[in-house]
């Protein structure tokens, strides 16, 4: 009996994790680190999804402030061997981009609707416009020669003479032949690959007559294939949408390639990895800051443009300070690499990415 006692004692000292002896004392594993006896609840389940996924825990809460409040801090500190006691910083990068993307979600939702509604609106001006332009009265030869009828009975009053009908003549002769087209929105005879739409004609013939070469790949059908649906009005929102889901990826390569630059700038101040851990940090505080805005603007009050202006130019004073205390250089010296760093990534850097994202997002939605 007392054996069996001791048995059911141990027992209930094994951590429910790693099944390893603890004392009686210990509230949690020191092995494993999880809690010894902590009752699974709405909470519990709810506090260790984020700080599992997200690290939401007081890391997070001790780097937030320094974050916003002292440029440079953060990596600094974590450089000198504090990455314990801060948020690490490509987990702090993952967590504010995260809660940024989905505060931008409600106007991107927005945005692809208003994207789609003007793509049908042009798709219906055009149906508008071919209608009408297919409704227009051809002159035949019995029509122009009532028309200039009164004009040559009339010559020698009007003073005109035989040139000057045999110029009008011509005139309304090509009028008749050519009827003016006022639908120039497509490079193509659109009322023709309507009509092949409609007859459920092979999309290869469809897109040969929208100029689809003979000899076409991939991105050449992928083109025509957007190009279709844009003519139907249902690709602009699709378009729009795959842009801004590329944005969270577009991110992983150029959050490394400031690094880069930031290593060409200072080359003899540490390796790669320190600069990456100055740009994890500070591409954090850019979410932070423009979540804050965002929100703000959408859901409590909207802030004056001149405002929100100020605040986002703030970011490169922050970015100047940040550079000065993390690479303790002379403030003229940063003040000068902060300006070219920052019209190198803004003027060449992202507008590039930018357009690979939307090439990218057309061929791709």
């Amino acid at each position: 009996m007392a054996n069996q006692s001791l048995q059911t004692t141990d027992e209930s000292l094994q951590c429910q994790n790693c099944d390893k002896e603890l004392k009686e004392h210990y509230d949690f594993c020191p092995h494993c680190g999880q809690k010894t006896n902590e009752e699974l609840t709405i909470s519990v389940l709810f506090y260790n999804t984020i700080s599992n996924y997200f690290s939401f825990d007081a890391r997070f809460l001790k780097s937030f402030l320094p974050l916003l409040l002292r440029p440079g801090y953060l990596a600094k500190k974590f450089l000198e061997g504090k990455r314990l006691l801060y948020l690490h910083p490509a987990q702090m990068y993952l967590f504010i981009s995260v809660v940024f993307f989905f505060i931008i979600s409600f106007s991107t939702r927005e945005l692809v609707q208003e994207a789609n509604k003007l793509n049908e609106k042009v798709v219906k001006s055009d149906a508008i416009q071919t209608e009408l332009d297919s409704m227009k009265p051809t002159l035949d030869s019995v029509q122009m020669a009532k028309l200039m009828k009164p004009l040559k009975d009339n010559s020698e009053a009007l003073g005109l003479k035989d040139e000057d009908f045999q110029i009008t003549d011509s005139i309304l002769k090509t009028q008749a032949a050519n009827p003016k087209n006022l639908n120039t929105s497509w490079d193509f005879d659109k009322k023709k690959v309507d009509s092949l739409v409609a007859a459920g004609a092979d999309k290869d013939i469809i897109y040969k007559e929208m100029g689809m070469s003979d000899d076409a790949g991939f991105i050449e059908r992928r083109f025509f294939a957007r190009m279709l649906n844009l003519t139907e009005g249902k690709g602009a929102g699709a378009v729009i949408q795959a842009f801004f889901d590329s944005i969270p990826i577009s991110m992983f390569f150029l959050l490394p390639l400031f690094a880069l630059i930031l290593k060409i700038f200072y080359f003899n101040k540490g390796k790669y990895a320190h600069h990456l851990v100055f740009s994890f940090y500070y591409f954090s505080f850019l979410f932070t800051v423009f979540s804050i805005l965002f929100a703000v603007n959408r859901f409590v009050y909207d802030i004056p443009d001149w405002v929100d202006w100020l605040i986002a130019i703030s970011t490169y004073i922050y970015f100047f300070i940040a550079l000065k205390r993390f690479y303790v250089q002379h403030w003229f010296l940063t003040w000068i690499k902060s300006g070219v760093i920052t019209f190198v990534f803004l003027l060449f850097v992202i507008p590039t990415a930018a357009g690979l994202m939307l090439v990218f997002s057309f061929l791709t939605s």
